[in-house]
């Protein structure tokens, strides 16, 4: 955006145009004024404002068309109206079409200079926000290329080096040394799967997920989710116990990211409960939505945590004893259910466990466009 603030001003009576301008003058604006909506629209490309006040009552096109071209042109421009005649009605469907804000007429030049004032830090906000969005999937795309190519590519060098070697000097090293060459490719091993569990976390694309829905059953989701977990959960004698109140609508989704986002839920609750613990698993239909409640009993997220617990690398301050952390798999999983069109919440006390909602649209809400 140019350092002066440029402002396009609409309306089909002359002395309101003076008027706006000369209020305007005296603040560091450069303005633009237009008799009727189709010039004004001509000048949205040639000026490029900042902000625009348009009078809703206009002969040719209307303040209410003029709206609707302006958040098609360009949603960041900040649209005020300009009217003497607002109702509810015009006032609801003008902020549909992108109001910002009304000016009712007549207004006094500290009312115009005021909403003036709070349009353009608005729009600086909006494109403040909009660059560091750009600068984050940047970053993410720099740090992507960084570790696939400079930690990814040696790490899987020095693992293939390590196969060589263990096949090369099998029958002359020692059993100590068998032993420490394949604690080596172990922990090789692990940060391969590190390196490829950020890169996932990275590289999960939304549209591509939609692009795999097909009609589900979240039993069936729910089924193979416990699957993927049960072995840890054995080992840890941690009972799963799973209720299905049918009946249960179908949703459509990608049931292969589905499984993987309850697998990272269900596989931090068996991580953070304690030997012998319970984590239970409930799916229901409720207000056209499916709701899938996992809870357990275990360690429970401090306060402080919990609301960047689904922030990438994000690492909490308990650390469950034995398990690797990547700080990834929640952030993952809150992309997937929202490619879903749904939602995660969560609810902890410390010492007495965790409890995790998600809420999926059912079948005959989805947009299938």
């Amino acid at each position: 955006m140019d350092t002066i603030p440029k402002i396009l001003i609409i309306d089909d009576e002359e002395i309101v145009l003076d008027s706006c301008t000369h209020i305007l003058a005296k603040s560091d604006y450069k303005v633009v004024t237009a008799r009727n909506g189709e010039d004004g629209i001509a000048l949205l490309e040639q000026t490029k404002p900042d902000l625009v006040f348009v009078d809703l009552k206009m002969p040719g096109i209307s303040g209410m068309e003029v709206l609707g071209k302006i958040q098609a042109h360009d949603a960041t421009i900040v649209p005020i109206v300009i009217t003497g005649f607002a109702t509810v009605s015009s006032a609801v469907e003008a902020m549909k079409k992108g109001a910002y804000d009304f000016l009712p007429k007549p207004f006094t030049p500290d009312e115009m200079r005021l909403i003036a004032r709070r349009a353009i830090d608005k729009r600086k906000l909006v494109l403040e926000t909009i660059a560091l969005r750009r600068e984050k999937e940047m970053l993410r795309e720099q740090f992507a290329a960084i570790v696939s190519h400079e930690i990814k590519s040696p790490l899987g060098a020095v693992q293939q080096s390590l196969f060589a070697l263990d096949s090369d000097l099998s029958d002359i090293i020692s059993d100590e040394q068998k032993n420490k060459l394949k604690r080596l490719q172990s922990r090789i091993s692990d940060l391969i799967k590190l390196v490829n569990t950020w890169l996932r976390a990275i590289s999960v694309d939304i549209s591509s997920i939609r692009e795999g829905f097909s009609t589900l059953l979240i039993s069936n989701v729910i089924m193979k989710a416990i699957e993927n977990v049960e072995p840890h959960s054995v080992r840890k004698d941690i009972q799963i116990e799973t209720t299905v109140k049918e009946p249960i609508s179908a949703i459509i989704g990608n049931e292969v990211t589905l499984v993987e986002a309850l697998v990272n839920i269900i596989g931090n609750a068996v991580k953070y409960t304690y030997m012998g613990g319970n984590i239970s698993v409930c799916a229901e239909e409720r207000d056209n939505k499916v709701l899938v409640e996992i809870k357990d009993n275990g360690v429970g997220i401090p306060p402080d945590d919990l609301p960047h617990i689904f922030e990438d690398f994000y690492i909490g301050k308990i650390k469950p004893e034995g398990e690797r952390r990547s700080g990834v798999g929640l952030a993952i999983t809150k992309r997937i259910i929202e490619a879903h069109d749904g939602s995660i919440a969560v609810e902890s006390e410390p010492g007495k466990g965790s409890t995790f909602t998600i809420h999926i649209p059912v079948l005959k809400q989805i947009d299938k466009t």
